[in-house]
């Protein structure tokens, strides 16, 4: 058989077998080409909401590529990116008044950073320092890179990277020093933004932390006039239990960042929605206070309908009380494992569920990683853990079957893991 000239993302290519070929996707499910339906326990990198191709969504991209392929954003609109915008502007938490358009989760994030750096500087009063918290994951473009965790995935890049002030995690009965460091980076009075994965850390090891803790940080912020950026690509879209995890700590983050479920996860489309304070800052008859910033597909027409196929679907649909529904079903099987020796730390928010296997060796690179990985793939499942962490982050659509499978595989990997003495 001849190589694939294709280049996975994170694949090293030397050590994984051949990939799976999927021939057709439906529901909660992949088909590949040997027959075998293989049930996505994480919605192919947390991206579908409510299943694969839901009908809704896919008649809407067939309607809309009839009139429309890519059109210039820059001198032009359509229809399909303003409604959209108003109906993402009535959902969004206050404040948030205008939408900025791009292609994925690392760009919309870049937009961002970019918005309350041009902010500040449009303003008058130049700030510099963006501000994250430590295991943090935003993307792999050169700016949301540098807002990340640093480590063995980016070390080759670091001549490129930007420095930037970073909070520690938030870990139970330690969640002062977290706010005290961010109150002491703040009052040097050059931070322009924090910028933060609100309740859940996803690539950082599903992470989770209070919604108050969420609240003090805003208030923080809001004291020393420095703007908060919430990075909701993955935690938007009910994943939580609310359409955005922002609303469990009743705040309005200055700048919002959506992407992965904003289409129900069929098509590539992000959105970076802002207060007008933002917008003004760069309206002037001074071309120079431009926003300067594009991507050659900004809010293609048929992602733009599709997404909006997507509200339709929480509008018209039980959405909410299926969520409800995730959230209690994952909860009664979780029980199982919480005095389990074999795991730690056994969490969840809303419909993301974690826990670690205990392992001597933890992190990314642990050797249970690939052997969980596998174990799963063997089982048709999709589940990809963070080295010895597995989590999961279903489609909305599974049902308690499909739980009780997965549940019971996690349980007998584990097993498979401390008894062969994984790493």
């Amino acid at each position: 058989m001849t190589p694939s000239p294709v280049w996975h993302p994170f694949t090293q290519h030397a050590l994984e077998p051949a990939m799976k070929r999927i021939i057709r996707t439906e529901g909660a499910y992949l088909f590949d080409d040997q027959g075998n339906a293989i049930l996505d326990a994480i919605s192919s990198w947390w991206v579908i909401t409510h299943g694969h191709r839901h009908p809704l969504i896919m008649d809407a991209i067939r309607h809309a590529s009839e009139s429309f392929d890519q059109i210039i954003f820059a001198e032009y609109t359509h229809q399909p990116a303003e409604e959209l915008a108003k109906r993402l502007i009535a959902i969004a938490p206050a404040g948030l008044d205008h939408v900025f358009y791009s292609d994925s989760g690392s760009t919309c994030v870049e937009v961002a950073l970019k918005m309350a750096l041009g902010f500040f500087h449009n303003s008058g009063a130049p700030r510099s320092r963006i501000v994250v918290m430590e295991h943090g994951y935003h993307g792999d473009t050169i700016g949301t890179m540098s807002a990340g965790e640093r480590g063995v995935f980016n070390a080759p890049y670091e001549p490129m990277l930007f420095g930037v002030d970073r909070l520690p995690f938030p870990v139970p009965g330690r969640e002062q020093d977290t706010l005290d460091a961010f109150e002491a980076f703040c009052r040097g009075g050059q931070v322009a933004a924090l910028l933060i994965e609100p309740l859940v850390l996803g690539a950082g090891g599903m992470l989770m932390y209070p919604a108050s803790l969420l609240a003090e940080l805003k208030a923080i912020a809001t004291r020393h006039g420095s703007l908060m950026i919430a990075d909701e690509v993955m935690t938007g879209w009910g994943r939580t239990g609310t359409l955005f995890a922002c609303e469990q700590a009743n705040i309005a983050p200055d700048i919002l960042c959506t992407s992965k479920g904003l289409t129900g996860g069929s098509l590539p489309l992000a959105a970076t929605l802002c207060s007008a304070e933002i917008f003004d800052a760069h309206l002037s008859s001074d071309r120079s206070r431009t926003f300067f910033h594009s991507s050659s597909y900004t809010a293609n027409p048929i992602a733009c309908a599709a997404a909006q196929a997507n509200l339709d679907v929480w509008k018209t649909e039980p959405v909410t009380a299926r969520v409800q529904s995730l959230v209690a079903m994952h909860g009664t099987r979780l029980e199982r494992f919480k005095a389990d020796s074999r795991f730690g730390n056994v969490r969840q928010t809303g419909t993301i569920v974690a826990l670690d296997v205990n392992v001597p060796a933890t992190g990314y690179f642990s050797e249970a990683g690939p052997k969980l990985r596998a174990f799963f793939k063997g089982r048709h499942l999709l589940i990809r853990p963070l080295g010895n962490v597995i989590y999961l982050m279903t489609p909305y659509c599974v049902t308690a079957a499909n739980l009780d499978r997965i549940y019971d595989a996690i349980d007998e990997a584990a097993d498979m893991i401390v008894q062969g003495g994984a790493r």
